[in-house]
């Protein structure tokens, strides 16, 4: 089978025109491997500021009993995905130095070599798929060309993240926004109420009293009445505790944790059904009942954006909330 000869570099020093046109490659490579890669999602990160985001929901403080948990947690995982896309850039911007300084060591020496001439003509994706090619390379300059293409798809994938986090932030600033004169009369009502009016039926029975946890008895009124209808129309398979010495609402007495394992483990498939029939209970008589938020299994829902929201790893079986569902009330 007759082979097209692939040229050498002395060959290519004696063709006319072949050292400037590999010039030229290079001069063309430098300034595409240097000019930042326009890979933003839409929106474009750039397009919406976490900061003036943080400032509305400040606004919103107030107005939603101080409570914008769901806020936060976005904020954090936007921040996150923002310094991880920083980071990234700063990699691609010194691969892709590294990367030019092959192209042009390679040109001052003797010209394009064939297989990188070869492989700056075509992208970089479908000339890896070419192993020959690759192993022509050597070793450490295919690694710092791959790493210079990882690096490239890895800053789309974060950057996407970033605009995703502070999207879905803007978007849960302006339902509350929206939702604002509703809010607060809702919680005029509550106030005015005390206890939350009972499910049509009413609810029968009496607390079994190895349910009774830690605080039961600190609860306030309408916790009190919430936590009591959970238990009567649920059900629960470990003991409910409520009011504690603590910065939240467990020490106004405003929240009680439903146990579904014993702590610091999972619950066995069964206890899980229960977690989030509680949970569901609780989100379907929000409205009635005064329901602030609901935690569970590392997510939290409230009635302001009517969805759950993930939250942040805390570390454990409990801070995440696997072992008990968390139900706050106004």
């Amino acid at each position: 089978m007759n082979r097209t000869p692939v040229p050498s570099p002395a060959d290519a020093r004696r063709r006319p025109g072949v050292r400037s046109a590999t010039g030229a490659l290079a001069l063309a490579l430098a300034a595409v491997l240097l000019a930042p890669v326009d890979v933003h999602a839409e929106p474009d990160v750039d397009e919406l500021d976490i900061d003036g985001l943080t400032e509305r929901a400040e606004e919103l403080e107030e107005s939603y009993d101080g409570e914008l948990l769901q806020f936060t947690e976005i904020k954090e995982r936007a921040e996150r995905a923002e310094a991880d896309l920083e980071e990234v850039e700063e990699q691609l911007d010194r691969s892709r130095s590294g990367v030019v300084h092959i192209a042009a060591a390679r040109y001052k020496s003797s010209g394009l070599d064939p297989a990188l001439e070869m492989f700056f003509s075509a992208s970089p994706e479908q000339m890896f798929q070419d192993t020959a090619t690759v192993e022509q390379l050597g070793r450490n300059q295919s690694g710092q060309i791959a790493e210079l293409v990882e690096l490239q798809a890895e800053r789309e994938e974060t950057a996407e993240e970033a605009a995703e986090e502070l999207a879905e932030a803007e978007d849960l600033i302006d339902t509350l926004e929206e939702q604002r004169e509703e809010v607060e009369e809702a919680i005029e009502r509550y106030e005015e109420e005390q206890v939350p009016e009972e499910p049509e039926g009413g609810v029968s029975g009496t607390i079994p009293e190895s349910v009774k946890g830690w605080g039961f008895d600190g609860a306030t009124p309408r916790m009190a009445a919430i936590r009591d209808e959970v238990i009567l129309s649920v059900g629960v398979p470990y003991e409910v505790g409520c009011a504690r010495n603590s910065a939240d609402d467990h020490g106004t007495g405003q929240a009680c944790d439903f146990m579904v394992a014993v702590i610091g483990t999972h619950p066995s498939a069964g206890n899980r059904s229960t977690g989030n029939a509680i949970a569901q209970y609780a989100i379907d008589n929000a409205g009635r009942l005064g329901v602030k938020y609901v935690i569970w299994e590392q997510r939290i829902w409230q009635p302001s954006s009517g969805q759950w929201v993930a939250m942040s790893d805390r570390g454990s079986v409990t801070e995440n909330h696997y072992d008990h569902v968390h139900i706050s009330s106004y």
